[in-house]
Order: C-alpha cells, then sequence, then structure tokens
C-alpha cells in the first residue's frame, strides 16, 4: 500500500485555505484510508468511523487558514479524527449500544474471506496494539510520531508494535497451516 505524500497534502491544506476545492478532493484522495483505518481502530463500527472520517475532512477545511505547516499533515488529519472519535465513544457511553457489525478495513480489491481474516486478526489485538499498526500501516506515521499523538513513550510504542506484528504474524502462519 502507497504511504500518503506528506508534501503534497501540505500543499494542499494550503491551499484549501484560499478556498480551493480541488484540494480537498486531493487531500481526501491522499489520506482517506488511512484516516478511515485509524477511526476504524478506535470506534469498532464501521457507520462511525464513515462518520468521523467525513466529519474530519469537513473540519479540516474550515481549520485550513489556521492550519501551521510543519510537514506534518497527516498527524494533523489523524488529532483531528481522533478528537471526533473520543467525543463519539463519549457521547455513545450515555447512549443505549447497537449491535456489533462487520467492518472491513482491509484495501479495496481485497477477497472477502481475506478481509474477513484481517478483521479476525486485528481484533486480536489489544486496542493500543491496533491503532499503532493502523497508524504506521495505513497511515504512514512514523513510530516517533506516533507516540506524541497517542501520549505514549517511544519505546512503549515500539513494542507494542513489535509484540501485534508477531501475534499477527503468528494468527497467519496458523492460518497457513
Amino acid at each position: 500500500m502507497e504511504e500518503p505524500n506528506q508534501n503534497r497534502m501540505d500543499q494542499a491544506i494550503r491551499r484549501m485555505a484560499s478556498g480551493d476545492r480541488d484540494a480537498l478532493r486531493e487531500l481526501y484522495t491522499e489520506s482517506a484510508r488511512a484516516v478511515y483505518a485509524y477511526a476504524l481502530s478506535l470506534l469498532k463500527n464501521a457507520s462511525d468511523a464513515e462518520d468521523v472520517l467525513q466529519d474530519t475532512f469537513l473540519r479540516a477545511w474550515n481549520a485550513a487558514p489556521s492550519y501551521q505547516s510543519r510537514q506534518k499533515p497527516m498527524a494533523w488529519l489523524i488529532t483531528i479524527a481522533k478528537n471526533l472519535a473520543l467525543s463519539r465513544l463519549r457521547t455513545a457511553r450515555r447512549t443505549e449500544p447497537l449491535p456489533d457489525e462487520p467492518h472491513y478495513c482491509a484495501p479495496e480489491g481485497f477477497a472477502i474471506e481475506d478481509r474477513l481474516l484481517l478483521e479476525a486478526c486485528l481484533n486480536t489485538l489489544s486496542d493500543a496494539e491496533r491503532q499503532i499498526v493502523v497508524l504506521h500501516a495505513t497511515g504512514g506515521l512514523k513510530h516517533r510520531e506516533i507516540a506524541k499523538l497517542l501520549s505514549l513513550p517511544l519505546g512503549t510504542v515500539l513494542s507494542k508494535y513489535r509484540r501485534a506484528i508477531g501475534k499477527l504474524r503468528n494468527i497467519l502462519q496458523e492460518e497457513a497451516v
């Protein structure tokens, strides 16, 4: 999977600040998959993750004039998505839970069996492990950026990532047998 181009995203946000709607489309195309996957890793509900995805880009559009370029546009978008997802989780605690529904975070073109296997594998991880793997694999964030974003020590992020990858490897090896 191709990592989002941070420079192209940074330029798109600057163009959005001047009202360029094509820039919003470019930013969405470049980063939507990673933002959705991250929201899904927090919310564990496809519908809620889609809502957070859309709200993230609405917020980004509105906040573009105040964006401070540090060549970290993905971290900026993920922070917006994180805040929206946490807000949604707080609201959900005060309401009646909906029944679980399947959610697929595999790239398009994956067979349904592969999507189900990926979902099952990711569900074996702790919330923190799943978030770290998703942010690194689909968001293209470096471990140091993930540590800052999740307010965790870098060593913790690295160990959780290694542990998660080990768990996923073991599950996939068992499936192959």
